[in-house]
């Protein structure tokens, strides 16, 4: 490298930048189109941007920053997390949280251990090595599983637990893997297990009590601009990371459930919340695998592809069946499900990002590790991924039964002490054909103005809803709550949901 006289970042410097940043971007945005049509995640269209650009590519940019890689993983990784924490559904999780605590632990404890054995007898890596690789594969990634999956309307119990064990399971990967990657002897099992566990306990902690104390202030503070409140959500989740990291708990738990918990709280302007954190996770993603692709050297990776297969056909066909089979024996799942969590353990960010721990602490042979689990990766969800469709509906997990959940947007209108809630009717929804009186609002609140087909009318008690129509329904502070689970409620269950038991108290 040059040792003269850096430049100064110009103007014209800038511009150059910001055009190429910006072709990239449109570029990976228009690799999305490219990945839903084909059934494959969008993870390895990003991969190969960034490979494209890098030294062996067209772009021919050297980049070998391993430490800049893993700071910008972790952000991007927060976001990623905060992202699936408001998008998880409580009421489908709620029944699937001891089957997801099982796999997050004890899964991933019979997962590290059989991979690690592999890599160690098969390919005759040192323990340490080996425990470091079985870590770094051991944890799922929830963007690559439903990325496939989302036109397929699995069984709750199902989307759950996959959902809840990928949000669970980076944050005891993380801390076994910088255990694995620090300089010295490795601790006793069970000091590490400890660890762990008050690890985990304290980032819980933090996260529940951000997540509540953030959905109180935002539910009783009217912001001055609406778009300040997917702002305030963001920054909230990333306090409840930064929280648990300075308390040495498991950040990545905490924003998780934070997330979480302000995701299921009913927030005020919930669809514009949730439209702006998840255009903020595709960055991230976008961001982040297009970095990794030009970490990877592709001249490099010739010696390690057999190595890499070797490990990935132990883990996917040994190891994650296993782990499955252990984790969920005490809660009698069925079989077909079992068989299509133990095919959906798909990798994806995590382990590419927690492979550069190693290189970062400079650990032996940590650019093979890496170059691994990047084959590993890549190959495995090229296979894993277009056949997880097929493999559920072969095992006929389809479920189109349920009902399609009410879109209700919430604004705060402070100085009246009421709220406007804009309310979208799905076409599932059993709301179609109620009359307005047949809602049954509490006392305090009315249906004001119906849009039906871009026509706007105030619409008569004994006007009939129909799928598609947007309600504006104004609610006073004490009936707000009760309003939207009435309106929940009806759509799911009808005019006589009270009476059939249907409370709509889930989003």
């Amino acid at each position: 490298m040059s040792q003269g006289r850096i430049r100064p970042l110009t103007v014209h410097h800038l511009n150059q930048l910001l055009l190429v940043c910006s072709l990239v971007l449109l570029v990976a945005v228009a690799a999305v189109r490219i990945s839903s049509r084909s059934g494959l995640p969008s993870l390895l269209v990003y991969l190969g941007i960034g490979v494209a650009m890098g030294q062996d590519g067209i772009g021919d940019i050297h980049f070998d920053n391993a430490e800049l890689t893993q700071v910008i993983g972790y952000a991007a990784l927060v976001v990623i997390l905060a992202e699936g924490g408001l998008g998880t559904k409580w009421k489908e999780i709620k029944p699937a949280l001891p089957a997801a605590t099982a796999l997050a632990l004890a899964g991933v404890a019979v997962s590290v251990g059989v991979t690690a054995s592999a890599a160690h007898y098969l390919i005759g890596l040192e323990w340490r090595q080996a425990l470091i690789i079985g870590a770094v594969v051991s944890s799922t990634d929830a963007a690559a599983v439903f990325s496939v999956l989302r036109k397929i309307p699995l069984p709750a119990r199902v989307t759950g637990t996959l959902e809840a064990e990928s949000g669970f399971n980076d944050a005891p990967v993380v801390i076994l893997v910088v255990s694995l990657s620090t300089a010295g002897p490795v601790e006793h099992w069970y000091v590490l297990l400890g660890v762990i566990l008050l690890e985990l306990a304290i980032g819980a902690a933090i996260g529940l009590a951000v997540g509540w104390l953030g959905s109180w202030g935002l539910r009783h503070v009217a912001l001055p601009a609406s778009g300040l409140y997917p702002i305030a959500v963001m920054a909230i989740a990333v306090v409840a990371y930064a929280a648990g990291a300075l308390a040495h708990g498991s950040g990545f738990l905490a924003v998780y459930l934070a997330a979480m918990v302000m995701g299921n709280a009913r927030l005020p302007h919930w669809p514009a919340t949730r439209g702006f954190a998840d255009g903020l996770g595709w960055m991230a993603q976008i961001g982040m695998f297009v970095l990794l692709g030009l970490l990877v050297t592709p001249h490099e990776l010739g010696d390690d592809i057999v190595p890499a297969l070797a490990i990935g056909l132990v883990l996917t066909m040994v190891a994650r069946p296993l782990s499955v089979l252990v984790s969920l024996r005490p809660f009698r799942v069925p079989w077909q499900e079992q068989a299509l969590m133990s095919w959906a353990g798909l990798r994806g960010a995590v382990p590419i990002i927690l492979a550069t721990i190693p290189m970062v602490e400079g650990v032996e042979a940590s650019r093979r590790i890496f170059n691994i689990v990047f084959i590993l990766v890549v190959v495995y969800t090229l296979v894993q991924g277009p056949t997880l469709p097929w493999l559920a509906r072969k095992l006929r997990l389809g479920d189109g039964s349920e009902a399609a959940d009410l879109g209700i947007e919430s604004a705060p209108l402070e100085r009246l002490r009421g709220h406007l809630l804009s309310v979208a009717v799905p076409d599932g929804s059993k709301m179609h054909g109620v009359e307005v009186a047949e809602l049954r609002l509490p006392p305090g609140a009315a249906v004001t103005l119906v849009v039906r087909e871009s026509e706007s009318f105030v619409p008569l008690p004994t006007t009939v809803l129909q799928r598609g129509d947007e309600l504006l329904v104004v609610a006073t502070d004490p009936v707000r709550d009760a309003t939207e689970r009435r309106l929940r409620a009806v759509s799911h269950g009808g005019k006589l949901a009270g009476w059939l038991g249907t409370d709509g108290a889930s989003r």
